[in-house]
């Protein structure tokens, strides 16, 4: 099994291949995403995801040529609008007000590079939908989240508190999470992967 770089800062996804007991290294990429996604405002949601994974595992097996590099990203689409990860409590909550009682959709993508080349690459699309919650829980719920929903894009960190606004999920849970880590793991497996 050759070197393997998770080209992330996300602690969740960190966790997640470090749970599934991987050995691996963190090396974040420094992509500019908000740029990428100027310059793609015409792209899908499920492209634009794609694009930014790439550009992440791209810039960091550039460095590793012989590692094997995962690049991921997510977007959240609801009623037709793309959401970012919110700036601050009050966009939170903006947001929180608008997925709830609908379902919105949280677009996964995943690669992996060796190299300059794209040897893998896999979307994932769970479907999730909040129950029709007032402005009051919402308050409650970010005042015990605090502001670690501030690093996932809907404002929520299903393993933790925020499985407490939703009532049902269709899809992989670790793509909600980040990750789609079973598929991600069998192709791993395919290149040498064994647990010790």
């Amino acid at each position: 099994m050759p070197r393997l770089i998770l080209a992330s800062g996300s602690a969740v996804r960190a966790r997640l291949l470090q749970n599934a007991g991987l050995k691996f290294d963190v090396i974040a990429s420094s992509v500019d995403e908000n740029d990428i996604k100027n310059t793609q405002r015409r792209a899908s949601v499920e492209d634009l995801a794609m694009i930014l994974a790439r550009a992440k595992a791209a810039e960091v097996a550039a460095k590793y040529p012989d590692a094997l590099t995962i690049g991921a990203d997510q977007i959240l689409e609801c009623d037709g609008r793309r959401f970012d990860k919110p700036k601050d409590r009050a966009e939170a909550a903006s947001h929180l007000r608008a997925f709830r009682g609908r379902p919105h959709r949280l677009i996964t993508a995943c690669v992996v590079y060796r190299g300059a080349e794209e040897i893998w690459r896999h979307t994932a699309i769970p479907k999730l939908s909040m129950w029709a919650f007032d402005d009051a829980f919402i308050d409650a719920y970010l005042t015990e989240a605090g502001d670690k929903v501030l690093t996932s894009v809907g404002a929520y960190l299903l393993e933790g508190l925020g499985v407490h606004l939703f009532e049902r999920i269709e899809g992989d849970y670790f793509s909600v999470l980040g990750l789609p880590l079973l598929p991600l793991l069998s192709f791993l497996r395919l290149k040498g992967l064994r647990l010790a």
